[in-house]
């Protein structure tokens, strides 16, 4: 990492990676598994993390006709690539793919592989950014351009009377609460559903009082006196007014 343009108040940081040297594919790190939905291949692979020496396994997807397509799949898992300003960890931020990268990332499984690594990678490298860098971090941008080249800019203040860093707590507390949202509205749909199928038991079970369906239960070791046991004590039921019923062989 270069650092270049240092002042009073703010720095910038470029961080440039060489994809050659970069994405060529160890035995440890080849697909295990691959599966295919119309032109669409899933693969499970290895994924490197920002932490050293630590991967994770996950899911990828190549294939792709169109680039359109292939951002909305990577949008769905990263949120925050090529839709311009956002706020990460209360940091105003920027993560743009260049669209001619996307072109080469969408039908080759390497190149992918490298682009996902990176993507993942960001949310944790914004707090190192944050806890590394001298000053507050007034916002920051990666940007991968069309050779899979990232360039990281970090832009920095002294900020004596804390006014930029009340703003960056103030935005992340929102992200916080944003996130508590969407956590509270996941259990209370859970919990309707809940209610909601225990609401249609409760139907099933007193309809089956109301009709008077019942369950015979039969234990023994000869299925065949079994089954008579069972139909004599079927016959034997006048008027159901059990659900259930055990009988002996």
């Amino acid at each position: 990492m270069a650092i270049t343009g240092i002042d009073n108040s703010s720095y910038t940081s470029y961080y440039a990676s060489n994809y050659k040297n970069t994405v060529k594919k160890t035995d440890s790190e080849k697909d295990s598994t691959n599966t295919k939905d119309g032109n669409v291949t899933t693969s499970t692979v290895e994924l490197k993390t920002s932490r050293p020496g630590v991967t994770k396994t996950e899911q990828i997807k190549t294939g792709y006709s169109n680039v359109n397509d292939y951002s909305k799949y990577l949008q769905g898992k990263y949120h925050y690539m090529n839709i311009g300003l956002t706020s990460m960890q209360g940091i105003p931020t920027t993560v743009s793919v260049s669209s001619a990268f996307l072109q080469k990332c969408m039908n080759d499984p390497e190149k992918a592989k490298y682009l996902e690594e990176n993507l993942a990678a960001i949310p944790d490298c914004t707090k190192d950014t944050i806890n590394g860098c001298l000053g507050t971090v007034t916002n920051q941008s990666y940007m991968i351009d069309a050779n899979g080249n990232i360039i990281e800019t970090a832009s920095c203040t002294n900020d004596p009377d804390g006014k930029i860093a009340k703003e960056n707590a103030e935005r992340k507390a929102k992200e916080n609460r944003e996130k508590e949202e969407k956590v509270k509205e996941k259990r209370a749909a859970k919990k309707a559903e809940e209610e909601k199928a225990a609401k249609k038991r409760a139907e099933k079970s007193a309809e089956r009082k109301e009709t008077g369906d019942y369950t015979l239960s039969v234990t023994g070791t000869d299925v065949k006196s079994m089954t008579q046991s069972l139909v004599a004590g079927s016959v034997s039921i006048s008027v159901p007014d059990r659900s259930s019923f055990d009988i002996k062989a």
